[in-house]
């Protein structure tokens, strides 16, 4: 007798759907995203927090970043950039020099000499103009003796600190010069600067180092030729302070 067959009875299998949970997230978030790239390009920031409260709802209910869509930036402390501190640094200097220059021209006015002695600032430095007729004689090279207290008075302002170089310029009228001493104004005026720079530099506070001399004779006249008036303001010797910083907001003695 045949045995009877007993069928078997399958369970239905479980059909795993936890993937569902995922895709949902993902299809929120995409469209999420979608509605407020919707939303930023019409820039409307009603729109904004409108929004920004339905997505604190939707994500458990919290603050979100939304709710500053446009924070404001915390302000970083920035150092003064290297512009800056060159042109402080120039200014700096400037105002020295011309500190430099009130000291001279009280001497000037406290032993009256206004007709000798004069001061200007200029892009080069400051400059002192001594007239040649209190240091020289005609075609003569040779400091008055009568006026060395002038040159000694003249080196104790040239001292600094920090020391600064100085540069001595001679200059003359255009006057012929040709003596068995001069064969031009071009020795004359070189002399003259030297022979004042030489009186200069015996004061023991300054430097010799930072002291040179050159001459130009007539070719930097500063007044016409023309005249004796004229003639009296070219002969003359220059004596520059230089700047310890440039425009740049160098130091001088890199370009030296």
């Amino acid at each position: 007798m045949a045995k009877k067959r007993h069928k078997k009875h399958h369970h239905e299998e479980h059909i795993d759907e936890s993937w569902l949970i995922p895709y949902a997230d993902l299809l929120t978030l995409l469209l999420a995203l979608f509605i407020v790239l919707f939303a930023s390009s019409s820039i409307n920031v009603e729109k904004l927090q409108q929004l920004s409260v339905v997505f604190n709802e939707i994500f458990d209910g919290g603050s979100g970043v939304m709710d500053n869509p446009s924070p404001a930036p915390v302000p970083v402390p920035q150092s003064p950039n290297e512009e800056d501190q060159q042109s402080s640094a120039y200014l700096e200097d400037q105002k020295s020099l011309t500190e430099i220059q009130n000291r001279v021209d009280e001497y000037i006015a406290v032993n009256e000499l206004e007709n000798q002695l004069a001061t200007e600032l200029t892009d080069e430095g400051l400059l002192l103009t001594v007239r040649d007729s209190i240091l020289f004689d005609s075609g003569s090279a040779s400091i008055k003796p009568e006026y060395t207290n002038i040159a000694a008075d003249i080196a104790q302002l040239l001292e600094f600190d920090p020391p600064r170089s100085i540069v001595v310029t001679g200059h003359t009228d255009n006057v012929p010069m040709n003596t068995p001493q001069f064969a031009s104004n071009w020795e004359l005026s070189v002399s003259r600067a030297v022979n004042f720079l030489k009186m200069i530099v015996k004061n023991p506070e300054l430097d010799p180092l930072l002291f040179s001399a050159k001459g130009y004779g007539e070719f930097k006249p500063i007044a016409s030729n023309d005249t004796p008036e004229g003639r009296a303001q070219n002969r003359r010797v220059e004596v520059l302070i230089q700047p310890l910083v440039l425009k740049d907001g160098s130091a001088a003695n890199e370009k030296q």
